[in-house]
């Protein structure tokens, strides 16, 4: 049986410690009389390692704060969404498919539960959302970390496609100053309530708009982080200089259009592809690191 550290906690406090570092809200606390088992993440103190009482072994779902989440085109069976509510008590349990338009807005099914507003913990940032209106990938932890680490405090980025700050509060924790834009109000709102809940208002300057009409001056990185982001790549090569980078992300390896574009414009770059996860068959998630120069 899978084994849980916990750290034991008054239930009526269960609300004074929503935002402590400590908590891995990946699982539900339990409760028993007044007193809450809170599950610790690795490398905090705890005070009991208990027995997980609810392994789960059915179809791959993700868990966003406090809302579990399944993926794909087929509908995940009954047996799985009741598994997850016993393994995990989750508020809601979601269906996405797919996200839809250039906004990215998620397809969702309610399987259980009542959806709502999170806070969902990554890395060490905060972001509050609510995964039935607004997209998050969790797929993607791997591509933040390798932007963060890339990033040299005092860079300009624009982040073109921020949604709610997804790639803008990792690069701003770096030491970046950001112009992130985002088109959707309801995502942007969680922008902007992420960029003061991770104590980055100083770096990150959000604007609400179409990022082709928001794009403003000479960026060394510009983050391109949709899938679409071909579409607007001639807007963004009219705001970078010699060594300034494009993180351009596709469906499937785009190094090859995106070479035949740079050289239609007389543009020297070097374009560098990175697989961030898989899709479906033979379909990855690329990031092409356009390197001008």
């Amino acid at each position: 049986m899978a084994m849980m550290k916990v750290r034991e906690v008054a239930q009526k406090d269960l609300s004074r410690i929503r935002d402590e570092d400590w908590v891995d809200w990946s699982r539900r606390p339990f409760v028993r009389g007044t007193v809450a088992y809170v599950p610790v993440r690795d490398g905090f103190p705890f005070s009991s390692i208990l027995p997980d009482p609810r392994p789960y072994r059915g179809r791959g779902y993700t868990m966003i704060g406090t809302i579990a989440v399944f993926h794909g085109k087929e509908m995940p069976r009954d047996a799985d969404v009741r598994a997850v509510e016993v393994s995990r008590n989750p508020t809601a349990v979601l269906w996405i498919p797919s996200c839809e338009g250039q906004r990215r807005k998620p397809r969702a099914h309610v399987l259980a539960g009542t959806p709502g507003e999170v806070v969902h913990r990554e890395c060490g940032i905060t972001y509050f959302l609510d995964p039935s209106r607004i997209m998050f990938s969790a797929g993607n932890r791997g591509e933040k970390e390798r932007l963060r680490k890339m990033v040299r405090p005092g860079e300009r980025v624009a982040d073109m496609f921020a949604g709610i700050g997804y790639f803008s509060l990792p690069v701003a924790l770096a030491g970046a100053r950001v112009h992130a834009m985002e088109i959707d109000p309801g995502a942007f709102s969680f922008l902007v309530r992420n960029i003061r809940a991770n104590g980055v208002a100083d770096r990150v300057f959000p604007q609400l708009g179409d990022c082709r009409s928001c794009l403003s001056g000479t960026y060394d990185r510009i983050i391109m982080g949709h899938f679409d982001s071909c579409r607007y790549l001639d807007r963004a090569l009219s705001h970078v200089r010699e060594g300034s980078v494009l993180h351009v992300h596709t469906a499937g390896d785009a190094s090859g259009p995106l070479e035949k574009i740079l050289a239609e414009r007389g543009t020297h770059a070097t374009v560098e592809t990175h697989r961030v996860k898989k899709l479906g068959p033979h379909i990855w998630h690329c990031v092409q690191d356009v390197t001008i120069g």
